[in-house]
């Protein structure tokens, strides 16, 4: 046997960058014999020509190819044979990424309206900035379920079809100033829990901030990692109320407008 034929604990093309090499230029080889120029297989698999003339010499002492003359190659049945293993071995590879791999991740989870059945239709709905599935094809969007689930539980959905509408939310921003400028105290927080109560979502960035929700009896959903939380859950379609102090509100504004996200900027004080 060959030393590089294949055998239990050999590297594979995918693990050996020598072998992926020498399997790159044995399909060249094998396209273009008998007449092989070594230069168009060094530009076709991006390594020097001198390194192609090394590889051949040493596929030759391995009996993968046969030298016919200068320039003139063919390989071997023992080369093919070398070439089908890891060829199979490559086919492998792709069927578990295809299967197992992209296949999980076109799978996307949704909330269960009622009970759904593995393989039943269904519609997308986006509700509180949360994905939904309800069984039945007559909505804008539609999917299939590839788990069982009942009302509440999450459920696996794939093959998509059509676009789940929504709008995208927008933001109310309430500047509260820092402690040394009178902090939470100069906000009017009946005001503030007024504004929560009419929004999806409360978001707090900085301690007076936080004060002022605390005060106000209100207990924020957002406390930490605001600005891309506060972004994301708007463009969910929620309404964000985010009491923010001043030297943290470009931060998220900046996000806000990468996104094309609407929202307005009130100063506490003239609440």
């Amino acid at each position: 046997m060959p030393e590089d034929a294949v055998k239990p604990g050999d590297s594979s093309v995918l693990q050996s960058k020598r072998h992926a090499t020498r399997y790159q230029i044995l399909v060249q080889i094998a396209e273009r014999q008998p007449a092989v120029n070594q230069r168009e297989i060094a530009d076709a698999i991006g390594v020097t020509a001198q390194a192609v003339s090394d590889y051949l010499q040493g596929l030759a002492k391995r009996g993968y190819v046969n030298k016919q003359g200068r320039g003139r190659y063919e390989v071997t049945k023992e080369g093919v044979d070398w070439l089908i293993s890891h060829t199979d071995e490559l086919r492998q590879f792709v069927q578990h990424v295809s299967k197992d791999v992209i296949g999980q991740v076109e799978i996307e989870t949704a909330i269960a309206t009622t009970t759904i059945d593995e393989g039943e239709t269904v519609s997308m709905t986006m509700r509180d900035g949360i994905l939904h599935a309800i069984p039945g094809g007559t909505g804008n969007a539609t999917a299939v379920a590839v788990t069982s689930a009942t009302a509440g539980q999450d459920i696996g959905i794939t093959d998509f079809e059509g676009i789940v509408n929504y709008e995208i939310g927008s933001v109310t921003v309430v500047s509260i100033p820092q402690v040394q400028n009178g902090g939470s105290s100069t906000a009017d927080l009946d005001q503030v829990s007024k504004m929560a109560t009419s929004h999806d979502r409360l978001a707090v960035r900085g301690v007076e901030a936080i004060a002022a929700a605390q005060t106000a009896g209100i207990d924020p959903d957002i406390c930490f990692g605001s600005a891309r939380a506060v972004q994301e859950a708007a463009m969910k379609g929620l309404t964000i109320l985010l009491l923010c102090t001043p030297d943290q509100l470009s931060r998220h504004t900046d996000k806000l407008r990468n996104e094309n996200i609407s929202y307005e900027v009130i100063d506490a004080g003239e609440m």
